[in-house]
């Protein structure tokens, strides 16, 4: 390396042309906004996704579906992981901390327990909602359940 081969980083040097500074500056006449047409004019803009008149891509892709705004979201914990974290961490009773702790909820989740599996041992549940079968899967061991 010596000093006939140093450049400055890449992106560090603005190109310094003026635009619109006359025909010898190489950046006159038009000022690089081309011949007649909206973009030549001065106050033109674009909408973001115009595309020059083409059908613009929002509107040619088909809208499928429907979501409705105030639907309320549940992550699922079903009794098989309920009855295996029972077991691994010799737990009679399981709340929304014990699942967050665990990774099966964030902080925000709502909890529903759902019936996959089954229960053996008594367990205190505590979550956001029960389906029916697991209600009276954990009921039916001598558990009980609470909603938060």
């Amino acid at each position: 390396m010596n000093l006939s081969n140093l450049k400055p980083a890449a992106g560090s040097v603005k190109n310094n042309k003026r635009i619109g500074r006359g025909t010898g500056s190489g950046r006159g006449g038009t000022s690089t906004r081309g011949h007649k047409g909206a973009g030549s004019r001065s106050g033109h803009s674009t909408k973001i996704g115009f595309e020059g008149g083409q059908m613009p891509l929002q509107r040619r892709v088909p809208k499928v579906g429907f979501k409705p705004i105030n639907r309320v979201e549940y992550v699922g914990v079903n009794l098989d992981v309920l009855q295996g974290l029972a077991e691994r961490f010799n737990l009679t009773s399981i709340d929304f901390a014990i699942l967050q702790e665990h990774g099966l909820a964030s902080k925000n989740d709502l909890v529903k327990v759902l019936g996959r599996g089954e229960v053996k041992s008594k367990l205190e549940v505590k979550a956001h909602a029960f389906s029916a079968t697991a209600q009276k899967a954990i009921e039916a061991v001598g558990g009980s359940i609470e909603k938060l």
